[in-house]
């Protein structure tokens, strides 16, 4: 294109001198044309017009891109970190990325990669945070309260986007120092061209000052991209002049033009290959550092080649621009059809935010509904750049209003919430002020009681919910933790218990009695004291109790006491052994036992009662019968049994009296 810019400008020169006269006639000629031929040549000058633009575009888009990479070689780079749609990213992932980007050196090869994982984060950082603000909003108690919300996520991509904000400020820095210099470099050189021609010089040393000026032009770094083309097209300008008007050995110019030509039709060839290349950004990329080459590092070809040579590699160039925008029609289709996937997305929120549900676990499937349409939205990618923030305000909007929808209905059971809180917190209150006790027996069950009440009651606000439980707990902690330590202490106590026991039995098998009675009785009770002084054992070696026992009763029998005594002291020994034992429950079940005997022996009486009452008033009842007798005798054996059950009772209940 630029060499096609030059030589248009050597005709231009040429023609200065032409009479008008002729172009007058001409034109009055064209006017008597008929319709039919005036517009085929309209037609076709604007066929011509059209092609010529077409070629003109996918021309200036590689001026464009090599203008731009011309300003900061690093932008070469960025072709090798594939751009990726960062909408689609999680908040995690989007940090992660930030994170790995930030660790390259060529800091503007990542500029356009940064600033996408930063939109993309916002959008998604903001809408979160309107949605964090709404249920504070919904959920506090002091009108005072101010909101606040803090992400480790938010504080970690500051962190990393700082990163990149230094390492960019002073790559700008350092080339901002570099860009004027380099432009005066090259502006020199262009001068010390235009002085080249110079008869007088001798001409080998004219071609060695000629090919140093090339030289420092290559390596004489990166200027302003607003001044590329100007600065390119004056340099190239004098090259041809240099070329075309200078007394050079022709042979050596020759062979300059001809070498120019190889190297250029080089170009053509590998151009060709790119136009089947199947990645189209690939082959785009690679046609930039050609156009790049054909300017910079290759010399002119001699004028009877210029133009053909030109027109064939913009001719190539336009077909891979062609190519390109039909890869960007189809992302542009794409983007098309992420829109509707992204407004049949937004659809479905809308409808969930009119669904009324009446109870907590509803609502959690209706949240857990949005959330996925959530990820499906922010995964279903780009959507046309001119419809972008209208898309994004109507997702914003429909999640919003699901969640207002939401919070009406938790403000309404916000109530029993907070007489879910008053509820825990007493038992809270009543847990501290239990956790110290060392009234284990006594105090066990209140605290099993309390949590059991604790499970019973519902959710209270989320705000108090961690820091109640955290004291509750504590609370019980404590004092389970004092109960085990208690616990094992006892229980080395209630394996000695069993050991001495264990040992004493051998003692009391080979016990004998004296024949005197009360000598003998005296003995058996100072044996229970002993039995009972050794205090009790595992519950998993109750059955030591057992054998005591029936040693005892076979002493009992020996004595040939009464059976009420008898009775009682077996039941002495018992009832001292579950006292020993702190187990209430079990004292309770035989106070109930106990009363229940009692009342059925007294039914039997009553009914034995009866009965005698009616033989007695019988005609023939002069003289007691041998059944009256008996029935007689069975009343008296009642009556001793239940005073025998009586004073089981009376026992039992003067356990629970103080001393």
């Amino acid at each position: 294109m630029l060499e096609e810019k030059n030589d248009n400008l050597q005709e231009a020169d040429g023609k200065l001198g032409i009479d008008t006269t002729d172009s007058i006639q001409e034109n009055a000629i064209d006017e008597t044309l008929g319709t039919e031929t005036a517009a085929e040549n309209l037609v076709s000058e604007t066929e011509a017009s059209t092609e010529e633009d077409d070629h003109q575009d996918a021309l200036d888009a590689i001026t464009n891109s090599n203008a731009e990479e011309s300003e900061d070689e690093t932008l070469k780079e960025r072709h090798d970190i594939p751009m990726q749609d960062y909408d689609t990213f999680s908040l995690d992932a989007l940090v992660d990325e930030l994170r790995k980007l930030i660790q390259t050196d060529k800091v503007m090869s990542v500029k356009d990669h940064i600033e996408e994982i930063k939109k993309s984060f916002l959008l998604q950082y903001n809408h979160l945070i309107e949605e964090k603000r709404e249920e504070f909003n919904a959920s506090k108690q002091d009108p005072n309260e101010e909101f606040e919300y803090h992400s480790p996520l938010k504080s970690k991509f500051d962190e990393y986007y700082n990163v990149f904000r230094e390492k960019r400020n002073v790559h700008f820095k350092h080339l901002q120092s570099n860009l004027k210099t380099n432009l005066d470099t090259r502006l020199a050189i262009v001068e010390e061209l235009k002085e080249l021609i110079n008869p007088q010089e001798n001409i080998k040393d004219t071609l060695k000052h000629f090919n140093d000026l090339r030289e420092r032009w290559k390596n004489a770094g990166a200027i302003p991209k607003d001044k590329y083309n100007h600065v390119w097209n004056n340099y190239h300008f004098h090259v041809e002049n240099f070329y075309d008007y200078l007394h050079l050995d022709r042979e050596a110019r020759d062979l300059d033009f001809k070498y120019n030509l190889e190297q250029k039709q080089k170009i053509i060839t590998r151009v060709e290959e790119l136009v089947n290349e199947t990645d189209i950004s690939k082959a785009f990329r690679e046609l930039q550092d050609l156009h790049r080459i054909w300017k910079e590092d290759i010399g002119p070809v001699s004028k009877e080649h210029r133009d053909v040579i030109w027109n064939r590699f913009s001719e190539l160039t336009k077909k891979i621009h062609d190519k390109r925008e039909v890869l960007f029609e189809s992302q542009r289709a794409n983007e098309q059809q992420n829109l509707e996937i992204k407004k049949e997305i937004i659809g479905k929120i809308e409808v969930l935010g009119t669904e009324k549900v009446n109870s907590h676990s509803q609502w959690l499937v209706q949240i857990q509904k949005v959330e996925a349409l959530r990820n499906e939205f922010f995964a279903a990618g780009k959507v046309p750049s001119d419809v972008n923030e209208e898309t994004w305000s109507s997702f914003k909007t429909a999640v919003r209003n699901f969640n207002a929808f939401k919070n009406s209905f938790y403000k309404d059971i916000k109530k029993d919430q907070n007489d879910n809180l008053n509820k825990k917190m007493a038992l809270v209150a009543k847990a501290k002020e239990l956790q110290e006790s060392t009234d284990f027996s006594s105090t066990t069950p209140i605290m099993k009681q309390i949590q059991e009440e604790w499970k019973q009651i519902g959710h209270v606000p989320k705000k108090y919910s961690d820091k109640i439980w955290k004291e509750f707990k504590d609370a019980c902690n404590h004092y389970f933790d004092k109960l085990k330590e208690h616990k094992s202490e006892e229980n080395q106590d209630e394996v000695t218990a069993f050991d001495n026991k264990k040992a004493y039995l051998d003692i009391l098998r080979a016990y004998q009695l004296t024949g005197d009675h009360k000598t003998d009785l005296d003995a058996i009770k100072q044996h229970i004291e002993i039995w009972k002084g050794y205090g009790k054992v595992p519950f998993s070696r109750r059955h030591i109790e057992g054998k005591f026992n029936k040693i005892l009763d076979a002493l009992f029998e020996k004595l040939s006491l009464s059976k009420k005594e008898s009775e009682m002291m077996r039941f002495s020994n018992r009832i001292d052994s579950l006292s020993d034992s702190n187990d209430t429950r079990k004292l309770d079940n035989e106070k109930i036992f106990i009363m229940r005997k009692i009342e059925e022996v007294q039914n039997e009486i009553f009914q034995l009662e009866n009965n005698i009452q009616f033989f007695t008033n019988t005609k023939n009842a002069k003289k007691e019968n041998s059944i009256v007798l008996e029935v007689r005798k069975n009343i008296a054996i009642h009556k001793e049994t239940l005073d025998v059950w009586k004073d089981k009772l009376k026992q039992l209940r003067n356990l629970n009296q103080p001393e």
